[in-house]
């Protein structure tokens, strides 16, 4: 479980690899290359010297320190299989919809010591197509994570909270202090 909206987002696509990633960090840097089109562009990528990517291609280099390992793994991740990752996307945004999973604060606005106070709570809840749609386009539009939690807000402000928008009319939904989020497609 992970307490970031866009990091959930990017495991929840990773669920539907075909094959894992590479694993040693020869054969990641190798990828990255192959990926970046040189040695020079994936040195770019990871913010470290083109010889250094030389190195670890020829096998020279095998243990990167810890911060670089986490950078390698990072950029690999982003564009492994982008056509199988396109694909979930799509089934999610078109027709499978996800389940967001979460621990979370939830609050409206009324008067004090009502059961509308804001309070910890464990939700998950199924969000339709449009939803996941929403989701995806501002993560891949660069959004920040208040913003992706704005859209995963009224997502389950109106599935959850006012059940598919058939009571509650206008109530408004506050989620913040995400103490954990998991998201399935």
């Amino acid at each position: 479980m992970t307490d970031s909206l866009g990091d959930s987002l990017d495991q929840a696509l990773e669920g539907a690899f075909a094959c894992r990633i590479p694993q040693s960090a020869q054969a990641q840097v190798k990828y990255l290359v192959k990926q970046l089109k040189g040695t020079k562009a994936a040195a770019q990528a990871l913010g470290i010297s083109q010889r250094t990517v030389e190195r670890y291609v020829a096998g020279k280099f095998k243990r990167p320190r810890r911060d670089l390992r986490e950078r390698i793994e990072r950029e690999v991740r982003k564009r492994w299989q982008p056509q199988i990752r396109a694909k979930a996307k799509k089934k999610a945004s078109s027709t499978g919809g996800l389940v967001v999973s979460t621990r979370a604060r939830f609050g409206f606005t009324a008067a004090p010591g009502t059961t509308d106070d804001a309070r910890i709570r464990d939700i998950t809840q199924a969000l339709p197509p449009r939803w996941a749609d929403r989701l995806f386009e501002a993560r891949d539009s660069g959004a920040n994570e208040q913003q992706l939690q704005r859209i995963a807000a009224k997502g389950l402000a109106e599935m959850y909270f006012r059940n598919n928008n058939t009571r509650a009319a206008g109530l408004g939904v506050e989620f913040t202090d995400v103490e954990h989020i998991q998201i399935e497609l």
